[in-house]
């Protein structure tokens, strides 16, 4: 597989280790009309013995697969890194989510679900991970795993901390790329042409109802979280040290504007649908 557009555009897809744990601290989550929106649009039902069966690929440490697995009977976090899958299975057992499957995975490995699902999916959500995916193979082997009514939601939660319109993100955008040595590729699957692209890939696979809805929101960064965000997208082959950390905080906080305790950001979730 190329390596999609990503924070410090570095191949591979290890988010394991500290990365893991800077994902599941810092990550944004997902506000409730996103759930509503999905529960909506794809008839969900969660009877503990008729209702639907969902699917979070590339679920990371579970920020969308816990608060979906409210709406359908069984919801399947599958994700290829270990570390990933282990925090998100620890955090549904803190939050009583016992509906809950994980799977280690990746798109490629959705044809084999066919022969061990109950019954076809009402959905498979993939949040903020397209980008790593063959996205127009993964949607033809969905088509058939999905049951009538059912579908594929696409959702960008946000735009990069690196690449929206504002001083403090311009900032990081400079030192990041100064750190990394090389311009950055900014997407990671959000922009308005990727979303295009989906679309276009999920009315060839033959879902229909292609759409698009946003949830908007305005939200605040602390330094802290915000630093987090970043070490939250970095490959771990690429993340620093933890000396070497502490001086990119330095050299960031020097470069950020001067006098703020938290950095506001307006944040759109994309959320691209089809049914079949």
């Amino acid at each position: 597989m190329t390596t999609p557009p990503s924070t410090p555009d570095l191949p591979g897809q290890d988010f394991s280790g500290d990365v893991a744990a800077y994902y599941e601290e810092f990550r944004r989550g997902y506000p409730p009309p996103v759930l509503d929106a999905l529960r909506s649009t794809f008839a969900l039902d969660a009877d503990p013995t008729a209702g639907d069966a969902a699917l979070d690929l590339g679920c990371g440490t579970g920020q969308l697969t816990l608060p979906l697995a409210a709406h359908v009977r069984t919801v399947i976090g599958m994700d290829p890194t270990p570390d990933m899958l282990s925090r998100a299975r620890a955090a549904a057992a803190r939050h009583g989510v016992r509906n809950g499957l994980w799977l280690l995975g990746s798109d490629t490995d959705v044809p084999a679900l066919a022969d061990l699902l109950p019954a076809r999916l009402a959905l498979t959500v993939i949040g903020n991970a397209i980008h790593w995916m063959r996205h127009e193979e993964l949607f033809r082997a969905l088509r058939p795993i999905t049951r009538p009514g059912g579908g594929v939601a696409v959702i960008a939660n946000g735009t990069p901390v690196w690449a929206q319109q504002s001083d403090w993100s311009r900032a990081l955008h400079t030192v990041l790329e100064e750190h990394f040595g090389h311009p950055l590729a900014v997407s990671c699957g959000t922009a308005d042409a990727d979303r295009e692209r989906y679309a276009g890939a999920l009315a060839a696979a033959g879902f229909t109802d292609v759409r698009q809805s946003t949830v908007d929101y305005e939200g605040e960064l602390t330094f802290e979280q915000l630093l987090g965000t970043v070490w939250s997208a970095v490959p771990a082959s690429a993340l620093p040290a933890p000396a070497d950390r502490e001086a990119f905080a330095a050299r960031l906080r020097a470069a950020l504007p001067p006098g703020r305790a938290v950095y506001p950001e307006h944040v759109r979730v994309s959320i691209l649908t089809g049914r079949v």
